[in-house]
């Protein structure tokens, strides 16, 4: 493809100008993972603050992700009339306005008021992420597109890492008090106070959080970062947005982020569930697992795309991987924690059952699909680039939807068998990795 942006016209003035991009964007990719992996601690969390079901909890990811579904194109049309790096500012200040809305959903403790504000949390990331990954995806050679989107991802699941720990300590202190046992003894009076201070716990963060968020609106919008501008060199005309249903490899690019995002979701957000369903203390720091595991797959892409490997390999492997792991999850034992010795033990990391173990060792599956994705299927699009990146955006609603088929499936005590719903989106991963992403008509 021929697209580059106008003002790098050669490699040798390419260079200095894309570390600083690199840096902007890298900081607004830390806030992504920051604020979307703070969910799997959330989730159990609001169980107990709330009284939720395993299928009521798991609308903590519906409510974040649908948002994705809904805002992707209005993304689209507010970056046609900002520009890139305005859209961002923009959508830095919607994310605050999702913070704060957590200090009266914690105060009141209302489910519904916690929703909205997840929603709003997940509108301005739909603008931000629509603005950032065509960024780095454009501002070098597209060959190299996934180690770049590689690197924005160690740090987005940087963030993963620290959040749960960070949530932990924050939040989660002395939570043997809040077991269902011992809010079962309470009275009603005893218990609703008790769950009240627990709620309260959620006001001073998300204030901090607020104030961060507004600072780094301010921090991009006086950033020296350049806007977008493509030309449009081999892309056929295009009259309206609609024809983008016209590009099979951006249309099924978007239904593999689609169950890309599912499992991604499943399997950072619902190890804390799953955990505490099956007695597992530390709960709330589980999705540093899975995260950890993420980072290492981003530092595979790093080191091994494209030198090593291509973007159409990595994504083959993940998609393989990703099925022999879930089976891991499905058949592997609640009890044993022999893995787990072999791959934490010896760095003093606390062991956990061989299934919870198998669902974090998906993060290593699920590293590399979205960076090897975006590449793919943002190929050949020229001016649209812009649209065919909300139509990806819109694909994070995988997040919504495919947990919410998990947390029916798991009602009753059905968790770990429930991970069969990863299965059918690991096969079309499989099939986008083999054809889809080749695709250039419908015929």
């Amino acid at each position: 493809m021929n697209n580059e942006l106008t003002q790098s016209a050669a490699p040798a003035a390419r260079a200095p100008s894309t570390l600083i991009p690199m840096i902007i964007i890298g900081t607004l990719f830390f806030v992504f993972g920051f604020v979307t992996w703070l969910n799997g601690s959330l989730i159990p969390f609001l169980k107990i603050v709330c009284e939720l079901t395993e299928f009521q909890a798991l609308f903590v990811t519906f409510a974040f992700y649908i948002a994705y579904t809904f805002m992707a194109v209005p993304s689209a049309l507010v970056l046609k009339r900002t520009g890139y790096k305005n859209g961002m500012v923009v959508g830095l200040g919607v994310m605050a306005v999702g913070a704060l809305i957590f200090i009266p959903a914690a105060q009141l403790q209302n489910y519904m008021v916690f929703l909205v504000a997840l929603f709003l949390l997940g509108a301005g990331l739909t603008l931000l992420q629509t603005a950032a990954n065509p960024y780095i995806v454009c501002i070098g050679p597209r060959e190299s597109a996934a180690t770049r989107i590689s690197v924005m991802g160690l740090i987005n699941k940087g963030a993963g890492i620290v959040v749960p720990v960070v949530f932990t300590t924050l939040i989660l202190t002395g939570m043997d008090q809040f077991e269902p046992e011992v809010l079962a003894a309470l009275t009603a009076e005893e218990r609703a106070a008790r769950l009240a201070e627990l709620s309260s716990r959620l006001v001073t963060p998300y204030i901090y959080m607020a104030v961060v968020l507004l600072g780094l609106g301010a921090f991009v919008k006086f950033s020296p970062l350049q806007e977008l501008e493509f030309e449009d060199n081999d892309s056929p005309a295009v009259e309206k947005e609609s024809d983008i249903l016209k590009y099979p490899q951006v249309v099924l690019g978007a239904i593999a982020l689609f169950t890309y995002v599912g499992v991604e979701v499943i399997a950072g957000d619902t190890i804390g569930l799953y955990g505490q369903t099956i007695g597992v203390k530390h709960f709330g720091s589980l999705t540093s697992y899975t995260m950890a595991f993420m980072v290492i797959g981003y530092v595979l892409g790093v080191v091994c795309i494209p030198k090593y490997l291509s973007q159409e390999k990595a994504l083959l492997g993940s998609a393989v991987f990703g099925m022999l792991f879930v089976a891991g999850v499905m058949f592997s034992s609640q009890e044993s924690t022999l893995i787990s010795s072999i791959l934490f033990g010896w760095a003093g990391i606390p062991v956990v059952p061989d299934s919870i173990t198998f669902l974090a060792l998906l993060g290593l599956a699920n590293a590399l699909v979205w960076p090897a994705i975006w590449p793919l299927a943002l190929q050949d699009l020229g001016k649209f680039t812009a649209v065919g990146s909300a139509l990806l955006i819109m694909g994070i609603a995988g997040g919504a939807i495919i947990p919410l088929a998990y947390g029916h499936f798991a009602e009753g005590g059905n968790g770990q068998s429930a991970y069969w719903v990863m299965i059918p989106c690991y096969v079309f991963i499989l099939f986008y990795a083999l054809k889809g992403h080749k695709m250039r008509s419908w015929k």
